[in-house]
């Protein structure tokens, strides 16, 4: 009886684990083609990559426009997603996202898991702190440092400074609260990312990002690994992108002059090596 009942089980979770890797197509191209959506996981409360607009109540920004643009050159609608650092790797491996558009750090571990585009934008880990109290990495040491969990920020932090206390939140915006209600003395993540909490920050003035960095962090467009033709697909569109203007544009949307963050753009969409 005891071994009927384990056969049972195994077929159940045979079953699962089949619906589960049934639920990712072999060709996205196709698929998406097919149904006439490109489903994109992006983040929904980090401005100015991902976040939901005061006033339409959408979900717009950076990631959201390459999105965007790609669903417009395949022809189809466009579904958001808000994912996570955490969770947008399991959501497009499971198969309920075709692509990650999410401030994702291109690194080898990852591209074990994953594909990934050309870098459709490039930034570098740095910190915000109360203002005046970092002047170098120095300053950071045995501190208690705020990042996202499951993101290369709380990586990079840990072998940077082996002697701080490393706290991990659901999001930056999370660890920037700690930041503000005094439990942690820094956060840290990527300048633009951190440009875009500070702006929204009503006692923004209280707080600023030193010239203090520890790593450069290139983004990529995550697809799933063997997806060869979307991931030409998408590789060939953000060139053309950039041939055109359009990704100097989306920047400038975002980044430039006008904006709260008033980033130069330092890079150029190319085809990586």
């Amino acid at each position: 009886m005891k071994r009927l009942a384990a056969v049972v089980m195994g077929l159940a979770l045979f079953g699962s684990f089949g619906k589960a890797m049934a639920a990712a197509p072999a060709d996205t191209l196709a698929e998406v083609k097919k149904k006439g959506v490109l489903v994109a996981g992006v983040k929904d409360s980090l401005p100015p990559f991902g976040y939901v607009d005061e006033k339409s109540r959408e979900i717009v920004g950076y990631d959201v426009d390459f999105v965007k643009a790609i669903a417009k050159k395949l022809g189809v609608k466009v579904e958001l997603k808000p994912v996570t650092s955490a969770s947008r790797m399991p959501q497009l491996t499971e198969g309920n996202i075709d692509i990650i558009a999410a401030t994702m750090t291109k690194n080898p571990e990852r591209a074990k898991q994953i594909g990934f585009s050309h870098t459709y934008f490039a930034t570098g880990q740095k910190f915000i702190t109360v203002k005046g109290k970092v002047k170098s990495l120095k300053d950071l040491e045995g501190k208690k440092i705020g990042t996202a969990k499951g993101s290369t920020s709380e990586q990079n932090v840990k072998a940077a400074l082996p002697t701080a206390t490393v706290l991990s939140f659901d999001d930056y915006p999370q660890a920037f609260l700690a930041l503000q209600q005094g439990k942690v003395q820094a956060v840290t993540t990527d300048e633009a990312i951190l440009a875009g909490i500070l702006a929204k920050a009503p006692n923004k003035a209280k707080f600023e990002i030193p010239n203090v960095q520890i790593s450069n962090e290139p983004y990529g467009l995550g697809m799933r690994k063997d997806d060869a033709k979307f991931i030409a697909f998408v590789n060939k569109t953000i060139l053309e992108m950039e041939k055109s203007g359009e990704a100097k544009k989306i920047f400038e949307k975002w980044f430039g002059k006008g904006t709260d963050f008033q980033l130069k753009r330092t890079f150029k969409i190319v085809a990586d090596k």
